[in-house]
């Protein structure tokens, strides 16, 4: 790109030099993407309480340790952020520090190969770095907006960014799973997890290249440094200036603290959704699928989204009404669906497994339960509050002596055995209904001492089994000890057997059904309020089927509830937040878009906090995860009535008003 064509205005630039900068700078989000999907929510969490914390005492210490390094990753990043879009606006280095923290992101991400069993304090230190590197970078590459896009195509671009992200992101993630599924352990311990890592790495510095090559730096405000002024204290400066001057920037930061409080409910509806489905019973395959789903529905979505505010768009009428089918369709199907068909094809939970004269029903069965019969010098012990994070001890049965057995007679087809690992671990066999299981030698030695560890059991039939559990008093090879530790025994509620591929396809009808509608009677039904959709109305609308989302989720109970949902939320998911961005962008001084960007990644991190709290605090006082998902309704409802207030052209005005001032 010439000298020439790297200076002039973006109303000035000709069509392919603007089109090729908008594609290099959506193709970062292409990249940083799948590490959103693959390292902070499908692989890496699962894989650091099962792996790299597996010499951790429980799974409940991991998942501290994990919350522990979200936390300190967040809070470096809210510190640094607007200091260093400050300090970006004003030596115009906004792609010198978004390369700087892409390349520590990608680094240490890439050197996640490196973590196997026991690596917990590695996996975390990788994980703060290429977290800070991650969100950091992402802030550069947001303030960058009002500098590739022209102001009326920032809602388009944004999104057309965020769908990108949903793609590249998206397709690495159903790489990966593939990688996991069939490349050998053969090679090295967990090879496909940690090669899945290293693709990662190897994918974002990819991508990143063409927003480094092809977009210019933007301008640096002129004026900025007064004789004898360095670069640090005068960040400093304007940012404590522009933090006095919050009357002169009033609309937007109404507008923030609308957006903190609503993309906090977002935020949580995301970070929550796997967790709040495997409580409801879905499988784990079921969830990535459904992750995979809204990742890749998201795509279109996002671009529709994207092109509702814009005046320009002749099918903004047939897009709403689209949309708004969508959001009375997929509910009332859903409902009606789930109470019509069959529970093996709705997946609607069966009628649980009740106990009988001769074997217990479903239910946790503690160590100390009568239901569970011993043989043997067994002695009764109890693990230490401190060490599974909770208010009283857990009780647990152990021995030393071979021939001791514990059983249990269950109603049921699936039964979860709860026991402990150390180094005076020793072999036991397990056997159901007098037969040896396939796999039924259990070895509960370790190096270090870890509670609560859980193997599931799962038979081929429904009915009454009787599980027995014996010590053999072997002890493994590397282990001086024969003890075995058991916990408790849970009986599993039954599987739900929902037909994936029936309720794909309703979803596929509504979508036609949606477009016919859309095409025919949509048009002249919406068109008037189409007309008056801009990019504000546009996040409410979003917000509205945010808060349907939020009551409905609080009654799902089937399969076919909790895709139709699925797909209710890549639905809006990244048109909320891509307009969201773009609104922020159009209040804010291009000038000064380091140092505003820097706000608005401070306001995203927050908005991480409350949400989350506002949940847990709703599970401990319901004790379920139903009333807290209904109570996100709250932020929701608050943030979209505060921005109702936001008078967005006066932002606007103020900001261009700030740019010719800086100009002069």
């Amino acid at each position: 790109m010439s000298a020439v064509a790297s200076s002039l205005p973006l109303d000035q630039l000709d069509s392919r030099t603007y089109r090729r900068r908008i594609w290099a700078w959506t193709m970062y989000d292409w990249g940083n993407s799948a590490f959103a999907t693959t390292i902070l929510a499908a692989v890496l969490p699962a894989y650091y309480s099962q792996v790299a914390g597996a010499t951790l005492p429980s799974e409940a210490t991991a998942t501290a340790y994990w919350s522990l390094g979200l936390s300190v990753s967040l809070l470096i990043v809210a510190i640094l952020s607007p200091i260093l879009g400050t300090i970006s606006d004003i030596k115009r280095s906004k792609k010198p520090f978004l390369s700087f923290f892409t390349t520590i992101g990608v680094i240490a991400t890439g050197l996640l190969v490196l973590v196997s069993t026991g690596d917990w304090l590695l996996a975390s230190i990788l994980f703060v770095l290429g977290r800070v590197g991650f969100t950091a970078a992402y802030t550069f590459y947001d303030s960058m907006l009002p500098h590739v896009a022209r102001e009326e195509d920032q809602d388009r671009v944004s999104t057309l960014g965020y769908a990108m992200g949903y793609l590249g992101g998206g397709l690495l993630l159903a790489i990966n799973v593939l990688m996991i599924q069939f490349i050998p352990d053969s090679w090295f311990e967990h090879a496909g997890i940690r090669l899945s890592f290293l693709s990662v790495a190897i994918w974002w510095g990819i991508f990143t290249i063409p927003l480094l090559r092809i977009v210019p730096e933007p301008k640096a405000a002129t004026g900025s440094l007064r004789p004898g002024e360095n670069v640090i204290s005068a960040s400093f400066g304007r940012l404590a200036s522009t933090l006095r001057d919050v009357r002169q920037y009033s609309e937007l930061f109404k507008y923030l603290v609308a957006f903190l409080i609503y993309n906090d409910g977002i935020g949580t509806i995301i970070g929550v959704a796997v967790i709040y489905g495997a409580e409801l019973g879905f499988g784990t395959t079921e969830l990535v699928l459904a992750l995979l789903l809204v990742q890749f529905v998201g795509i279109p979505f996002s671009l529709i989204f994207g092109r509702l505010p814009s005046p320009l768009e002749k099918r903004r009428a047939l897009y709403l009404a689209f949309i708004v089918f969508n959001l009375i369709a997929l509910p009332l199907v859903g409902v009606v669906t789930s109470r019509v068909l069959p529970v093996d094809l709705s997946g609607a939970p069966p009628a649980p497994y009740s106990s009988t004269d001769t074997a217990v029903g479903e239910g946790v069965y503690a160590a100390e339960d009568p239901a569970l019969a011993y043989e043997g010098a067994w002695e009764s012990a109890s693990i230490p509050a401190a060490e599974v994070s909770t208010e009283s001890d857990m009780p647990y049965a152990f021995v030393d002596e071979a021939g001791a057995r514990m059983a249990v007679v269950f109603n049921g087809q699936a039964v979860r055995l709860v026991y402990n690992i150390g180094p005076d671990g020793g072999i036991a066999l397990l056997e159901v209904d007098g037969e040896l299981l396939e796999d039924g030698v259990l070895n509960t030695y370790s190096e270090t001492v870890r509670y609560g560890v859980a193997r599931t059991i799962k038979l081929p039939a429904a009915g009454e089994h009787t599980l027995v559990v014996t010590s053999s008093g072997d002890a493994d090879p590397a282990s001086g000890g024969a003890r075995l530790a058991l916990v408790q025994v849970e009986v599993l509620p039954p599987a739900r057997h929902g037909n994936l591929l029936l309720i794909l396809g309703m979803i596929l009808a509504i979508q036609v059904v949606g477009i016919v509608f859309a095409l025919l009677p949509g048009k002249s039904l919406f068109s008037g309020l189409a007309n008056r959709l801009d990019t504000k109305r546009s996040v409410i609308l979003a917000l509205i089927i945010y808060s349907i989302i939020a009551i409905w989720g609080y009654f799902i109970n089937s399969t076919v509830e909790f895709w139709f949902l699925a797909w209710m939320v890549a639905i809006v998911q990244g048109g909320s937040q891509a307009l969201s961005r773009s609104l922020y962008s159009s209040m804010t001084p291009a000038a000064k878009s380091g140092e505003f960007f820097g706000l608005y990644g401070v306001m995203e991190k927050f908005s991480s906090i409350i949400g989350p709290l506002l949940f847990a605090a709703a599970v401990a006082v319901f004790g379920s995860s139903r009333p807290a998902i209904l109570s996100l309704i709250a932020l929701f409802i608050i943030g979209g009535l505060l921005l109702t207030r936001v008078n967005v052209e006066e932002g606007r005005r103020v900001a261009q008003a700030e740019d010719a001032a800086l100009a002069v």
